[in-house]
């Protein structure tokens, strides 16, 4: 808003003065914000996978074992975005996230990812996995209620439970790595061709 022309002249200074102060009042607050916000941009700690490259490479192998298993690639994909969601890994939830969008996933399930229970995009045996994937990354103090357990067992083998229960295994491992270390969301996208997402 701006003062008429017609106004008195000292309305006018006046009200010039205000803005004045007050412009000068938001660019100290903008300077307070973004000193607080300095340590924010996510820096990496150590690259531990080059620290440890054997471990790596036998992590990695595993992972792949895991992904050949009889669980569907999609399922698999979900459980990977739910426990980094989980475990506030952004390096993984970036990845997976990617890697689901290549490999043909709708975007929309993909936003629906943290609100499973209310959507109806997943089928039975996601939402079972799902469930699994949120009781074995978030242990609850007494265990795994056999409700849960029940519930998942309608979906999937005794084989197949067995083997989603090590691929949630996998993310949160990867997960604590990433965590830890602070490894940068997107900083592997092009060793791994995540680019082709198309995702910025």
């Amino acid at each position: 808003m701006i003062p008429s022309p017609g106004l008195p002249a000292n309305f006018r200074t006046a009200y010039h003065e205000v803005v004045a102060s007050s412009l000068q009042r938001l660019k100290s607050a903008a300077g307070r914000v973004a000193s607080l916000t300095e340590g924010i941009i996510m820096s990496q700690r150590i690259n531990g996978f080059a620290q440890s490259p054997e471990l790596f490479k036998k992590f990695v192998e595993f992972g792949m074992l895991v992904k050949s298993g009889s669980i569907e690639e999609s399922t698999l994909n979900l459980v990977d975005i739910r426990a980094s969601q989980l475990n506030g890994c952004g390096f993984c939830l970036d990845m997976h996230v990617k890697q689901a969008k290549i490999q043909g996933e709708r975007e929309l399930r993909l936003h629906h990812v943290a609100i499973w229970r209310e959507s109806a995009l997943f089928s039975p045996r996601e939402r079972a996995a799902l469930a699994w994937t949120e009781v074995l990354t978030h242990l609850p103090a007494q265990g795994v209620p056999d409700d849960v357990y029940e519930r998942v067992r309608t979906q999937y083998s005794e084989k197949e439970l067995t083997e989603l229960s090590f691929a949630i295994m996998a993310i949160n491992g990867w997960n604590r790595l990433n965590v830890g270390f602070r490894t940068v969301p997107g900083s592997a996208d092009k060793a791994y061709g995540l680019d082709k997402a198309n995702l910025s």
